[in-house]
């Protein structure tokens, strides 16, 4: 099981492009910070992008590519702090150029990316504020942003799919380097490459219904009792029991958020033998029953 595959399915992401822009100075763009994941992405020229409050500028250039988490505004323009307008009139103002000869002339995409649920949004936390991902770090991209450049150009059937594969290959290719560079990434994505516990985190996400017991998953990483668990709390910072139910619940928020499933089939689904065992162990884990909480958590989306 590859779980950064497993993460992303589970997170059921949309994307879509919505701006292929040519711009000669001066320019500049302003992004609302209601944008789960922005991807931006040069072809010719440069821009600079920053977030206000948040670290220096960026600089980007062909073939480079940067993810920004939702949170604050954030900006890209042909220079640090030049005055940016929103999508909408910056569109209107560009509306007519054409890519030049002049070295000075900017061409970049930019996207929207939202993620469903709970899992998702964790998917998301783990990044950066911003993640610059320069083109000489992952040639493919570079290769993939002119793939994408070159299919906005034109109106050809199916281009819509091919823009949006297009784009879920670039978030891809950023998510994995980004929880590769964090200094706070996810425990299942720091721990899956430790070929002793790799089996364990597999089993778990891959049958969370099941009853494991610290026995069991010892047995799957080839040792004892003792050294498993006290390796497991070494390398992912929890017991593999609080790991298991941290996990679930996980599980539970996602369904709760993003289905209809009954109480019945989550409690289920998440490995609890009743309503009355997964309500207890939800409400001991969030302070409040699973409904009130998907209640509340709802009308903060």
């Amino acid at each position: 099981m590859d779980l950064l595959q497993e993460h992303l399915v589970r997170a059921r992401a949309s994307g879509g492009v919505f701006a292929r822009s040519v711009a000669a100075p001066p320019w500049g763009l302003r992004l609302p910070g209601a944008i789960q994941l922005a991807v931006h992405a040069v072809v010719q020229g440069a821009a600079w992008l920053w977030v206000d409050g948040m670290g220096s500028p960026v600089e980007l250039r062909p073939g480079d590519l940067a993810l920004v988490r939702g949170g604050p505004d954030h900006f890209i323009a042909h220079q640090p702090g030049a005055p940016c307008v929103l999508h909408e009139d910056f569109r209107s103002l560009r509306e007519s150029a054409e890519i030049g000869s002049s070295d000075r002339v900017s061409v970049f995409v930019c996207g929207a990316y939202r993620f469903t649920g709970d899992i998702g949004q964790g998917l998301v936390d783990a990044l950066p504020p911003v993640l610059s991902l320069p083109a000489s770090i992952d040639e493919p991209i570079h290769a993939v942003v002119a793939l994408l450049s070159r299919e906005m150009l034109h109106e050809q059937p199916g281009r819509q799919t091919v823009l949006d594969r297009l784009l879920d290959v670039l978030v891809v290719f950023g998510l994995r380097a980004g929880l590769g560079r964090s200094p706070n990434p996810p425990a299942w994505f720091r721990a899956a490459s430790d070929p002793r516990l790799a089996p364990v985190l597999h089993a778990i996400h891959g049958e969370p219904e099941r009853t494991w017991t610290v026995d069991e998953l010892a047995k799957l990483a080839h040792m004892s009792r003792a050294t498993f668990a006290r390796t497991f709390q070494q390398v992912l910072g929890q017991t593999p029991m609080k790991y298991l139910t941290d996990w679930r619940m996980t599980l539970a928020r996602d369904l709760l958020l993003t289905s209809d499933a009954t109480l019945e089939q989550i409690a289920s689904h998440v490995g609890y033998g009743s309503v009355y065992a997964f309500a207890t162990a939800f409400h001991r884990h969030h302070g409040q029953p699973p409904r009130r909480w998907q209640l509340a958590a709802s009308a903060h989306r």
